[in-house]
């Protein structure tokens, strides 16, 4: 039991130090949060174009894509290395296409960038709800798998899941109400750093098992899929048929999009103040995550050819635990897979990216509650009251209270309805969280910065009319019931084909978003051109 202690005392002491450090920084970067102009959007301009761009990193790396991702190049093969393809391109779109129009003093929330934008601040609640719709989902899979992995990182029994996703979400709360921007930035670029190391000593690991051939990598996790030339070929993940094609074409269009306006991740472009900060952030954005990718698809082919097949699926049916598990593959001399250092090495590592991204989410989500909802900022004309400049030192630190208590209460009701998710397939929730952003936000960013014609009604449109249609569409769907990985696997009601409805939805999104503003009171060319010249 030696191996054992000596695992376990170093996921203590690397999960300790972690928490301390983080708490440290996000203890400083609160000394000076005295208007809400520090607490919203203190990371931009306090880090650089380096700390920016890997703060942005940061925020964009989650749970889903180390844990999603490495099952299903592990489970899909050639499926699972566009997944993480299409991760890397999105974050190109976002900092190529988004980030520069969308940089913007006083900006703080989707729901005040388009309220400044269209001179209408009635379009806040709208992007209110869909930033909730969006990130509730992804909020509940980050907490619940906090929690399944620190369980398995400190040896614990199913038992303590409940105890350990509230550990996670009282840390959680810490960061993002104490911190604010900059201090849950400090925390996703310490999270960059932790996890880079170890998926690329993992990665290494794994090819040096191969004898640093890529070659020789892919032919043995080929013959441990058991799907032999099919897992060099797309359509492995969603079956090789007409629906199989449509789902795989879906689910890349939404993760490429969905991915590219998550909220959280939009919050860091707007407190750039420069071209030349965009571009430079850019690289340091990029590149990590690109790297780190490339690391999970190499630990995903290590765990195809290590365990196989048969053993990765028998343990998660989407596989989302073979990245643990070739952990414990690699280290054959420890007494089992948690008794391994590489394995708490890794497990801290995913509980890092857990932790962080879960911080981020719970800024934004609180951040829009505070603002999109409150009565006081519905009623102030084209978002430029966001500005600390005009206001009291009173009303400053109401609002930072305000802020403050939206991310206690968000927390607390994650916390408490994660609980419920523990045995549930999570990639439901990821799904619906992912398919929405893609349906809804793409069109009214996109129609918002560079439609002339487009209006808070086509705004609303499209928020209106877009996720009732996601919510039928998933719920009828297999990802519901009727397939093994479903959220009730035993009953059977869907009649829509796709598991992944963003097919039909992105494009209703963008119809809804062009027949809304038709009619619809249009940006004065004076407005449009104010907006431009800041």
């Amino acid at each position: 039991m030696t191996g054992g202690i000596d695992a376990r005392s170093l996921a203590v002491v690397v999960f300790l130090a972690f928490v301390a450090v983080s708490l440290l920084l996000c203890g400083l970067a609160a000394a000076d949060q005295d208007d809400p102009e520090h607490f919203y959007a203190g990371g931009g301009s306090a880090l650089g174009p380096a700390g920016s761009g890997l703060a942005v990193a940061g925020d964009y790396l989650s749970a889903a894509t180390l844990l999603s991702t490495t099952g299903s190049v592990a489970l899909a093969g050639f499926d699972g290395v566009l997944f993480a393809l299409a991760t890397v391109v999105s974050l190109v779109l976002v900092m190529r296409v988004l980030a520069e129009p969308m940089r913007r003093s006083g900006v703080f929330t989707l729901g005040d960038f388009l309220a400044d934008r269209l001179g209408d601040p009635s379009v806040r609640r709208a992007l209110g709800i869909t930033t909730l719709v969006v990130l509730t989902p992804l909020l509940l899979v980050q907490l619940a798998t906090a929690g399944r992995v620190m369980a398995a990182m400190f040896g614990l029994p199913d038992g303590a899941l409940t105890s350990c996703t509230v550990a996670g979400g009282a840390l959680m709360v810490c960061y993002s109400a104490v911190g604010g921007m900059r201090g849950t930035g400090y925390v996703q670029i310490l999270k960059v750093a932790v996890v880079l190391a170890a998926v690329t000593l993992l990665a290494g690991l794994v090819l040096a098992r191969f004898g640093w051939n890529p070659f020789a990598l892919f032919d043995a996790a080929r013959h441990g899929s058991g799907a032999g030339g099919a897992y060099a070929r797309p359509g492995l993940q969603f079956g090789h048929g007409l629906a199989g094609t449509l789902d795989l074409l879906g689910f890349q269009l939404t993760l490429l999009l969905g991915a590219a306006c998550m909220p959280h991740i939009t919050m860091r472009l707007h407190p750039m103040r420069d071209r030349r900060t965009v571009r430079r952030a850019t690289v340091w954005a990029v590149v990590p995550v690109a790297v780190l990718c490339a690391g999970i698809v190499v630990a995903g082919l290590g765990a195809s050819a290590l365990l196989g097949h048969k053993a990765i699926q028998g343990a998660d049916p989407a596989g989302g635990t073979a990245l643990l598990m070739v952990t414990g593959a690699l280290d054959p001399g420890a007494g089992g897979p948690r008794e391994s250092l590489l394995f708490a090495c890794v497990a801290c590592a995913v509980f890092v990216t857990t932790l962080a991204a879960v911080a981020g989410i719970t800024l934004a989500a609180a951040s829009s509650l505070a603002r999109d909802f409150a009565a006081r900022s519905r009623a102030r004309t084209a978002g430029r009251s966001g500005r600390s400049a005009g206001r009291s030192g009173r009303s400053a630190g109401r609002e930072i209270l305000r802020a403050r208590l939206a991310v206690v209460l968000t927390g607390a009701v994650a916390v408490w309805a994660s609980t419920y998710t523990h045995d549930r397939n999570p990639q439901v929730l990821l799904s619906l969280s992912f398919a929405a952003a893609a349906s809804v936000l793409p069109p009214v960013l996109l129609y918002a910065l560079f439609r002339p014609g487009f209006t808070a009604r086509g705004v609303r449109w499209t928020v209106y009319g877009t996720l009732p249609l996601i919510a039928v569409l998933m719920v009828f769907s297999p990802a519901f019931s009727g397939t093994p990985v479903a959220l009730f696997p035993d009953r059977d009601f869907h009649w829509f084909p796709l598991q992944t409805p963003g097919l039909l939805t992105i494009p209703a999104g963008f119809l809804l978003g062009h027949l809304g503003s038709r009619g619809g009171r249009k940006r004065t060319p004076a407005r449009r051109a104010a907006f431009i010249s800041q």
